[in-house]
């Protein structure tokens, strides 16, 4: 498919919507792609990609910051309070942050360093006790606990159960960020960004739309699996 088809479906989609053109910020999510073809993809001009894991991120993009300018990552997946200080250093975003203790941490480094990533707050949609996030009647505390700390929560994000309609977690999100006033909304992947944009969605995480499907074991780590 590729990046200009998906960028060109995200403008359809905003204009569908009745959004701003350039309204949704697409993360091109390149975890446990192999370089060529990121490259490729920051050859065509895009910026912003979404790592899964700080070891990894860490390994793969100081060649390429080296080399091109404006580069954005954004750390899509969980985040262990033991990376937390390596994270903050490499990120532009956190869309993971989902426990006290873990805020507790970036409140402390972001004191020590005088600034902090863009946080987003990892809401458990469907309340599915393998996935990580705060429950939705927990999201309100949470996102007080997170101010009084003086943490920069710019949004909410949320992973929809793979077998339930997405769109309605989608807006389960929206009315949850509505009322807590906040502004970003880091929802939709490969298979539903369009039905996430229509729900308000700023931040879109595609991945194997635009990098295409791997060969078997190419540039894969153990365990890795994708969904984006």
């Amino acid at each position: 498919m590729g990046l200009n088809e998906i960028t060109a479906r995200i403008r359809q989609a905003e204009a569908a919507a009745g959004r701003a053109p350039g309204s949704v910020t697409l993360i091109a999510v390149s975890k446990v792609q192999p370089a060529a073809r990121v490259a490729a993809v920051l050859e065509q001009g895009h910026r912003v990609f979404g790592e899964n894991r700080v070891q990894e991120a860490a390994g793969r993009w100081p060649p390429f910051q080296a080399r091109y300018d404006g580069i954005s990552l954004h750390l899509i997946g969980p985040l262990q309070t033991n990376k937390a200080r390596q994270a903050v250093g490499m990120f532009d975003a956190i869309h993971s942050l989902d426990r006290p203790r873990l805020a507790q941490t970036l409140a402390r480094l972001a004191q020590e360093r005088g600034s902090c990533p863009d946080l987003f707050i990892q809401v458990n949609t469907g309340e599915e006790p393998q996935k990580a996030g705060v429950a939705p009647g927990e999201t309100d505390a949470f996102v007080a606990e997170c101010r009084a700390l003086d943490l920069p929560v710019r949004g909410l994000m949320c992973i929809p159960p793979v077998d339930e309609e997405p769109s309605l977690h989608f807006a389960l999100l929206a009315k949850l960020a509505a009322r807590n006033g906040l502004s970003g909304l880091s929802m939709g992947m490969s298979a539903d960004f369009e039905r996430a944009i229509a729900q308000g969605a700023t931040h879109v995480r595609v991945g194997s739309a635009i990098f295409g499907a791997r060969e078997e074991g190419e540039g894969l780590l153990p365990g890795s699996g994708n969904r984006f």
